[in-house]
């Protein structure tokens, strides 16, 4: 099950309570106070894992509470500290306070991570209230609640580049081909309900991250069909790879070209001004050839004739992937 926006509750621990105590011991007539702190709150902590492409793994769990922090003790023993607890989510999830909408940290990297909700702190025993003027005193403060909120863990997946057009493309056989990946592939529409990635090596030691990303619809930017649940991961890649049937069984390839650019541009987030390699899939098929000039003639650029069933131009299509993320500055990877 492939899960990419989850909504959880978090809690960190609360603080323990200081000890009001005194020292007593035989030949010690005045021992005086030896009340110890109480012990600081777990946190709750956001962490990515490698190797993690989705957050099935905790959508079944919706609170997440870190324990609380042990009460302090005489003999000026201090209160256990509570455990932190970690929330590990896949590398592109993005952390989103839902009351207050801001962004809370963006987790691109294994290893990165982010306090959702701090633990309470501890309270003081009386031991730390002794003075010259009040040797033994009887106050103590409580330890302090751990903060709470509910937050949105939102996955953006991470890929150099991504294939994108209509359904029944291609895209998925097309991954399949040029990378280890084995998504789901059938003759129907709609077969891809999720993302798949793999990775390309094209030669020496240069490889990237290719995604395989649910089929839009018209309305998409609105939310229809897989809407927004597939856009949100098209920002995070650095080209699009615009694949076009040839023989569509709906419209004409032109008219479901443009509309799927007609989408891009409503969505917003500049999606449409990404770097895009344009190309006929199912290229064996009788009158692709004519389909792919009338395409170059309209478009005015390139557009490649591919086959994922006999390997046609897909070498020429991944070096033309290449050849775009070269040329792309550094810091445009995010």
């Amino acid at each position: 099950m492939f899960v990419d926006r989850v909504v959880v509750y978090v809690k960190g621990g609360d603080g323990g309570n200081g000890a009001c105590s005194f020292r007593r011991e035989k030949y010690v007539p005045k021992g005086g106070p030896d009340g110890g702190d109480g012990g600081d709150g777990g946190d709750v902590i956001v962490r990515t894992l490698a190797g993690a492409d989705s957050l099935a793994g905790i959508v079944h769990r919706k609170h997440w509470r870190a324990p609380n922090g042990g009460p302090g003790a005489g003999d000026k023993c201090h209160g256990k500290l509570g455990r932190e607890l970690v929330i590990e989510v896949p590398p592109g999830t993005l952390v989103y306070d839902r009351d207050r909408g801001n962004v809370l940290r963006d987790l691109t990297e294994s290893g990165q991570q982010v306090v959702v909700a701090k633990g309470g702190k501890g309270g003081r025993g009386n031991k730390r209230f002794a003075t010259s003027t009040n040797r033994a005193p009887r106050q103590t403060t409580p330890g302090t609640p751990g903060e709470e909120r509910w937050i949105i863990l939102e996955l953006k997946m991470i890929a150099e580049a991504g294939l994108i057009g209509l359904p029944n493309a291609g895209k998925s056989t097309l991954l399949s081909r040029v990378s280890r990946a084995q998504p789901e592939i059938s003759d129907y529409p709609f077969t891809t309900k999720y993302p798949n990635m793999g990775l390309v090596t094209t030669g020496g030691d240069r490889a990237f991250v290719i995604a395989d990303l649910p089929g839009l619809i018209e309305g998409a930017h609105a939310g229809i069909g897989l809407g927004h649940e597939f856009l949100r991961h098209v920002e995070r890649t650095r080209v699009l790879v615009h694949l076009i049937e040839p023989l569509a069984t709906v419209g004409d390839p032109l008219q479901n070209y443009r509309l799927i650019r007609r989408e891009l541009e409503l969505y917003g987030h500049e999606l449409d001004r990404k770097p895009e390699v344009v190309a006929v899939s199912k290229c064996e098929l009788t009158g692709s050839a004519e389909v792919r000039a009338e395409l170059e003639q309209s478009l005015g650029r390139e557009v490649l004739a591919i086959s994922a069933v006999t390997g046609q131009g897909l070498a020429e299509l991944m070096q033309r992937v290449v050849d775009c993320l070269d040329a792309l500055p550094a810091e445009s990877a995010s």
